[in-house]
């Protein structure tokens, strides 16, 4: 018995993070849009909605499968190190970390990927896709028990900027579960983009879409951020925003049970899941129960030895030299498996890599802070799939004053040593945990999927795969089916702690099940069920006889709509 109903359908189908965000982009399908302009509009609508944890001014990897070509095409939407940096930086004058505030901020990229997106794959202009986002941001939306408890659990740090505690703690606390919570500076903003826009429309879409990227990296609200930057010494500088490039390529892929499954670049941990999906594909799982031991040590395993090798290699591919063809492949795994994995015990914490560089953290208590980040996927009429990860958020910088925005915090994940594969340098690209993926059917239908949960995002993303793919379960159980975490590698974002051993796992896995992984050597702690942490896995499946499925995770305020 699940907790939410299959939502089917044959036409075109939305899962997202948020229910508005679902509304907004199954709105744009049933008004004529494609996959690419609902993706859009349900993604800018995450950043007004879920503005705790997405930031309109964030980050937006997106990935794509074009259905009349059959390519599979991903855009970075993360930002670069500003130019004034200096490498050295945060090791002398920060004992070694990344501080909070204005000096994390990378260029914020998500404006410019949604307007790519559409330009060059949508066919509707920025301010119809964005009309649902700035409704929600000027009127209002009720605020609901996650949020509330977000914003509640973060108040010392809403209040350390008093732009951000006007908007986050209205009346000075936080707002109450169904207030009305209104964002008018962020509406502004976002119609300043599509007013832009309007008003260069008359020489053509492609013109009036510049216009509204140029609103954002060189119109008064890149003069709002440069400002505040100047006074508050900030390092974003005006050809930071003009020079900003995204990248958009062929993403890698995997074969996975007779499909293709694409993975986002080195930018991001796209490729762990991409290699811990090789791994468990190393493996016979025949007369394997479904979250038995055997079953979750397996993934835990992998989990550790993918991670290993995330730490010792993946960062910003224009700055290192990442081996990805190698770490995505079955020989590869073969060695690795053989190297570290044992049937009958734990690994005690994250297994070296194999080219002997171990990764480098100081060893955390508790559980790490789950990070930030949304969903959106979306199926078309077409066939057309759309695959974005928004995020970023707005406790841990200031906002911009006047606008509502939080130019990209995403500084927090990278490594104050510039020799760490994901280390800080100019021009350089934080390594994301947003990492959208695609798998697409042997009949050649694609399944848009992804879900928020830092370091978690690749674990998840990992069992619902399994669960839908080698346990044959129906794409909403595959979705609602407990789950499990390992920590015991070096956490994405600062102060970037590996917690040796530590596996979190759902309370609904039975405590047998449990106590035999604590015996193999995993050092247990039990979530209670349907927790947020767990990640919030959104997909499009692909069904039988033209149907489709969209499955929306119940861990968050997900919603899912077909048609």
């Amino acid at each position: 018995m699940t907790w939410r109903a299959q939502t089917a359908g044959y036409r075109h189908l939305v899962s997202a993070g948020h229910e508005l965000a679902a509304q907004a982009a199954f709105d744009v399908l049933e008004a004529g849009g494609n996959a690419v302009d609902a993706g859009v509009a349900g993604g800018i609508t995450l950043g007004v909605v879920q503005s705790d944890l997405v930031n309109v001014a964030g980050v937006a990897p997106i990935m794509m499968r074009l259905a009349e070509s059959g390519r599979t095409i991903a855009i970075d939407g993360v930002g670069t190190w500003p130019a004034a940096l200096d490498p050295a930086l945060f090791q002398t004058a920060h004992g070694g970390h990344v501080p909070r505030g204005i000096l994390r901020t990378v260029v914020p990229a998500a404006p410019k990927a949604w307007i790519r997106a559409l330009r060059d794959f949508g066919t509707m202009d920025f301010g119809d896709v964005a009309a649902a986002a700035i409704g929600h941001a000027r009127d209002g939306f009720p605020m609901y028990p996650l949020m509330a408890g977000l914003i509640a659990e973060h108040v010392e740090d809403y209040r350390e900027w008093p732009q951000n505690a006007a908007i986050f703690l209205p009346d000075g606390s936080p707002p109450a579960i169904g207030d009305r919570f209104v964002q008018r500076d962020l509406a502004a903003s976002l119609q300043y983009m599509a007013d832009e826009e309007r008003a260069a429309r008359r020489q053509g879409r492609p013109a009036g879409l510049q216009a509204a990227e140029d609103a954002f990296y060189r119109g008064d609200l890149a003069a709002a951020i440069l400002r505040f930057h100047a006074e508050n010494g900030g390092l974003l500088r005006a050809e930071d925003l003009e020079s900003y490039a995204l990248e958009v390529a062929e993403p890698p892929a995997i074969d996975w049970v007779d499909g293709r499954l694409s993975v986002c670049g080195t930018w991001s941990q796209g490729p762990a899941l991409g290699q811990v999906m090789t791994l468990l594909g190393r493996f016979d799982w025949q007369g394997v129960a479904h979250n038995s031991v055997e079953h979750l040590h397996r993934v835990i395993e992998c989990v550790k030895i993918a991670f290993a090798d995330r730490e010792a290699h993946l960062g910003d591919p224009r700055f290192v030299d990442v081996p990805v063809d190698r770490l995505l492949s079955a020989d590869y795994a073969e060695r690795r498996l053989a190297a570290c994995f044992y049937a009958g015990r734990a690994h005690p914490d994250c297994p070296m890599p194999e080219d002997r560089s171990r990764p480098r953290a100081a060893v955390g208590e508790g559980t790490p802070d789950p990070g930030d980040t949304s969903y959106i996927a979306v199926v078309d009429r077409w066939g057309n799939a759309f695959s974005a990860t928004p995020s970023d958020v707005t406790y841990s910088a200031p906002i911009m004053p006047g606008t509502g925005l939080c130019p990209s915090s995403r500084g927090s994940a990278s490594w104050a040593d510039p020799t760490h594969p994901s280390g800080v340098w100019p021009g350089k690209r934080p390594r994301l945990t947003p990492n959208p993926a695609i798998w697409v059917a042997p009949d050649g239908r694609a399944m848009p999927f992804g879900t928020p949960g830092a370091d978690v995002q690749v674990q998840a993303m990992a069992q619902v795969l399994l669960n839908l793919h080698v346990f044959a379960m129906a794409p909403q159980d595959a979705v609602e089916a407990p789950r499990v975490a390992s920590y015991s590698f070096p956490g994405t974002f600062e102060p970037h702690e590996i917690h040796p051993g530590q596996v979190n796992v759902e309370a609904r896995i039975d405590a047998g099940t449990r106590d035999a992984l604590a015996a193999l050597g995993h050092r247990v702690v039990t979530w209670p069920d349907k927790i947020h942490t767990a990640g919030a896995v959104c997909a499009v499946v692909p069904g039988p006889g033209g149907l489709l499925m969209a499955m929306a995770d119940p861990r968050r305020n997900t919603g899912a709509f077909a048609r």
